[in-house]
């Protein structure tokens, strides 16, 4: 890919920030000059349910706070050597008329696509942004749930991005 100028954004939950999540950014950051790391659910008046995602509004799936989350995406663009080409803002997916508050409406949106449910939130970034889609192979999946289900046995260690370790280890 050749270095585009502009501006290049990747929209998550990270709950927590992992691996690929960073594979994500990176590949963003080959074909932009910066990237932004927008964070959905936000807040606990910012998830809804969705049709293709049983799960993403519930307490469970949302352990960590906005502000844990920022300190948690922090660590792992800085290790990854990203942090000075990224900024990391709110993006609360229940108001799509603010969207462009936080993420200007010429940023290119990444989605990673394994389910359905990361195709219907293309579709709806797609009403403001030029969105590009990467299809997944959803049996190579890191799933933020499977990570916080090895909370418990320290298991999630190598599942992380190192730089996040001290951290998360200060949250659990």
């Amino acid at each position: 890919m050749t270095l585009l100028d502009g501006l290049a954004a990747v929209t998550g939950r990270f709950q927590p920030v992992h691996d690929q999540h960073l594979e994500l950014f990176a590949l963003a950051l080959e074909a932009h000059d910066e990237l932004v790391v927008a964070v959905t659910n936000p807040d606990s008046g910012a998830r809804r349910p969705e049709r293709t995602s049983d799960h993403r509004h519930t307490d469970a799936a949302n352990p960590f706070t906005y502000y844990e989350r920022v300190r948690l995406l922090r660590a792992a663009l800085a290790g990854a050597g990203l942090a000075e080409r990224a900024v990391v803002v709110p993006f609360d997916l229940t108001r799509p008329h603010l969207w462009p508050e936080y993420v200007p409406s010429h940023a290119v949106q990444y989605v990673r696509a394994y389910s359905a449910w990361e195709r219907d939130k293309a579709a709806q970034l797609g009403s403001v942004y030029p969105v590009q889609v990467l299809d997944g192979d959803p049996t190579t999946k890191l799933d933020a749930t499977d990570i916080r289900a090895r909370f418990d046995d320290g298991s999630w260690v190598d599942l992380v991005p190192p730089s996040t370790v001290p951290v998360l280890r200060s949250l659990l």
